[in-house]
């Protein structure tokens, strides 16, 4: 799935991105370790995976958008 990279905390290594539909979605240290990435701006598009639905829809992975 892709999504837009909107907040990002270097510290935490957390934040949220933006679905396509403007829902925004937390992510955790863990999936943004998981990806492999150093450093996320705001406004790059990301390719993430994630895990349930609705409410319980939680983020597995952040990386960077390739083609």
């Amino acid at each position: 799935m892709q999504a837009t990279a909107y907040t990002y905390d270097p510290e935490t290594r957390s934040g949220q991105v933006l679905l396509d539909d403007g829902t925004p979605v937390p992510f955790d240290a863990a999936a943004f370790d998981a990806g492999g990435l150093r450093l996320l701006r705001p406004g790059q598009r990301v390719r993430i995976e994630t895990d349930g639905r609705g409410a319980g829809l939680r983020i597995t992975l952040v990386t960077l958008q390739t083609f």
